[in-house]
């Protein structure tokens, strides 16, 4: 039995940072000269041109929840409590809105026919966590079984939506409500480590919903069948990429070596993957991969010797949101639905976080756009 991603609906918060402004925010934050050279070159070259976040206190500090200053001008540090319960309030607003959205969308299923509830996030805890908060404001079934990936990073989309396909395999009736939500602005670490820099120039917020079921879809409105996941483990980098639980928030691991690690074996990986379902590297029409960097994209495209517009999707959502963690591969997925021209496509999509874990899926997209559904947001510029 097949199952279908029949929709998603993808948010972001109200508040939106050219990067440039951020760029001269976090310099006027870090005393270190040499940090603060680093800081504009790194910025510079993310390709990245907004992002979003839960807080305005880049914006301001008169009223800053986190990222406060001293009278000298250093920013004081909020501690892990402090960060989490930020994430507790904003992740249910958030959470709700994109689950909300994505039902609306759809005009297909009603709130009371979602059978399952799978939400993924890496940047908090709480409980009851937003996957209860869904079920009571949007009136969802009482009996609803609800499933929390936790702390799985930028590749929990694939683990979420193989779940989902799973569920719907083993009952025909299942519609499952799949919800990516990471809040990453509430771990940036201010100071002068490499490693720290890296990932503030990358990582925003955000969150995006699935709706997947075994119904057959609409013929008028774009879907992707789900063919197969896989997982993987490449052989070095464990040491480049890790995420754990500090006193000051979540401590990040990220080295610049990561895309010439993810390059130097992608192409393997994805023709082994591949060749278990039959195909080849030539049948994959469309790509969806993660945009964790440019300097990740890159790599991808290079190793996979992809066309240079094969990766425009992913290019165009790092530029416009960043690396909103899990949630960013259907934000991809999303974009490649929305723009399609063509009946069909063969899809391949791959994310990349710890281990470093390599996810990827294939996809098979049915049917073309002929409206395109805009991300919707009341973003605030600063």
């Amino acid at each position: 039995m097949s199952s279908y991603i029949h929709h998603i609906a993808t948010r972001v918060p109200q508040w939106a940072y050219d990067q440039n402004f951020i760029r001269d925010r976090m310099k006027a934050w870090t005393p270190d000269t040499k940090a603060r050279r680093l800081i504009h070159v790194i910025y510079n070259r993310s390709s990245i041109e907004t992002r979003h976040s839960v807080l305005g206190d880049f914006a301001s500090e008169s009223d800053a929840h986190l990222y406060r200053s001293d009278t000298e001008g250093r920013i004081i540090a909020p501690g892990t409590a402090e960060r989490n319960a930020v994430y507790a309030h904003a992740s249910r607003d958030l959470a709700i809105k994109v689950a909300r959205q994505a039902l609306e969308d759809t005009r297909i299923f009603s709130a009371q026919e979602v059978t399952h509830v799978i939400f993924a996030s890496c940047t908090g805890f709480a409980n009851p966590g937003p996957d209860f908060h869904i079920i009571r404001e949007l009136g969802l079934r009482a009996d609803v079984q609800r499933y929390t990936l936790g702390f799985m990073g930028c590749y929990a989309a694939f683990p979420a939506l193989r779940m989902a396909a799973q569920f719907c395999e083993a009952n025909a009736d299942a519609v499952v409500l799949v919800v990516c939500l990471e809040l990453c602005t509430l771990h940036m670490q201010i100071d002068d480590k490499p490693d720290n820099i890296l990932a503030n120039s990358l990582f925003a917020d955000g969150a995006a919903a699935a709706i997947v079921s075994s119904r057959q879809p609409e013929k008028k409105r774009p879907s992707y069948e789900l063919r197969g996941f896989t997982s993987a483990i490449l052989p070095t980098g464990e040491a480049e990429m890790a995420w754990d639980i500090g006193n000051e928030g979540f401590n990040i691991v990220l080295s610049s070596y990561v895309p010439e690690i993810i390059g130097a074996n992608i192409r393997l990986l994805a023709n082994d993957f591949l060749q278990r379902h039959n195909l080849k590297l030539e049948d994959i029409q469309e790509w969806a991969v993660h945009p964790g960097g440019r300097s990740i994209l890159d790599k991808v495209e290079q190793s996979l010797r992809l066309p240079a517009e094969a990766l425009d999707s992913a290019r165009s959502i790092l530029a416009d949101y960043g690396n909103m963690s899990s949630a960013t591969v259907l934000f991809v997925l999303k974009d490649l639905l929305e723009n399609a021209d063509t009946d069909g496509a063969l899809t391949m999509a791959l994310a990349f976080g710890p281990g470093l874990t390599v996810e990827t899926a294939v996809l098979e997209r049915v049917g073309c756009a002929t409206t395109a559904i805009t991300t919707e947001t009341s973003g605030t510029f600063a």
